[in-house]
């Protein structure tokens, strides 16, 4: 029956994402932008299931557009989340609207993760008419690329049967279909460095240089980065904001860091190597945008035995270094399984696309992990 049902269901979801990914892409959605944020809702909310309640909540981040809940219910047992982001990091003024290039189809946030939505939405479709649900919901948040603050929704969905994801897929070395249980712990630290000014031609040893201040702390923090490590640990300078002209000694500045690793600690062990003083200046860090790290590798393997058996084909455990939503889920709901989208490549870049040939492969493991979770217990 469940065969039947992936059989009944997959082709369907895949030809209609190829059209609803187009639609939401053609809107830019710059996280942050609250019009634009209001224009892919509206996208989303047009294709979602008619028997969708459509529900607008608080979105993470302030002064953030509210986020997207779209919700189908039933008399069944088992409640079920899907999740996905609208928001993308590309500017306006870089927006690459959707363009087919043989099969694939080219444009911001593709991938990352319009692609997944379009999946997701798809799924929402199908999981309304199963006996088994008493609750499916889709949440579609406008904060995920820049959420600096705590994220907002885990108690909302505390004790649901399983959360979805459908940030991009992938394969393994062996071309076997992959999905993704297990994430780093992810962090940013901001460096602020106070010196002090002076004219760089007349007086430059007067001044107490930030930007060589802040330099120097990129350097202490790179030295931690070790990705062979127990921890794992990713330690990598990313912006460093110093100086306003030419002939003035920079007074001050600003200097943010990527750090990733297996747990939140790791983490904070690198905010407290960074030193009070540097070159002289005062030195301020805080770590930001806390993402805990995600491990369901034991929580899911039944449930992925289970959907490799229906569809005849293994589904694989794959761990990532990017983060997701998923991992703040993951400690309340521990079935939580990511990376459930098609797969493509570029995310963040001009070059990011989607290859149209994985929304079928993709939608057949969605819903076979779906299925999974519906009859599990």
């Amino acid at each position: 029956m469940a065969d039947t049902w992936i059989d009944e269901h997959a082709p369907a979801i895949a030809a209609r994402a190829e059209r609803d990914l187009e639609a939401l892409v053609a809107v830019s959605s710059p996280s942050g932008d609250a019009q634009a944020a209001e224009e892919v809702v509206a996208v989303a909310t047009a294709l979602a299931p008619d028997a969708a309640e459509v529900d607008r909540i608080p979105c993470s981040s302030p002064e953030h557009a509210p986020d997207l809940l779209l919700t189908v219910r039933g008399t069944g047992p088992r409640r079920v989340l899907l999740l996905g982001h609208l928001d993308t990091v590309i500017a306006h003024r870089a927006h690459i609207p959707p363009q087919r290039r043989g099969r694939r189809v080219l444009g911001s946030g593709t991938i990352d993760m319009k692609a997944g939505d379009a999946l997701a939405l798809g799924v929402l479709r199908a999981l309304a008419g199963r006996p088994e649900v008493g609750e499916a919901a889709l949440l579609l948040v406008n904060d995920e690329e820049w959420r600096i603050g705590p994220f907002g929704h885990v108690a909302r969905f505390a004790g649901f049967d399983a959360c979805l994801c459908f940030e991009a897929g992938e394969r393994d070395r062996t071309g076997e279909d992959a999905v993704v249980v297990r994430r780093k712990a992810a962090a940013s630290i901001r460096v602020e460095a106070h010196g002090r000014s002076s004219h760089s031609g007349s007086a430059p040893d007067k001044g107490i240089n930030a930007l060589l201040a802040l330099a120097e702390v990129a350097q202490a923090v790179a030295a931690l980065h070790e990705p062979r490590g127990a921890d794992r640990l990713t330690a990598v300078p990313t912006i460093i904001r110093s100086g306003e002209a030419l002939n003035v000694v920079p007074g001050s500045g600003e200097l943010v860091c990527d750090v990733r690793a297996d747990s939140l600690e790791a983490l904070r062990a690198v905010l407290d190597a960074v030193p009070a003083e540097a070159c002289g200046a005062r030195i301020e860090a805080q770590l930001q945008r806390e993402w805990p790290g995600m491990d369901a590798r034991e929580s899911t393997s039944a449930v992925l035995a289970r959907a490799a058996g229906t569809l005849g084909r293994p589904v694989v455990p794959a761990q990532r270094g990017g983060a997701s939503d998923a991992s703040h889920f993951a400690a309340a709901i521990p079935v939580s399984i990511d990376g459930l989208g098609p797969r493509g490549g570029h995310a963040h870049a001009p070059e990011e696309f989607v290859d149209l040939d994985s929304l079928l492969p993709r939608a057949q493991v969605a819903l076979a992990v779906a299925d999974a979770v519906l009859r599990a217990g």
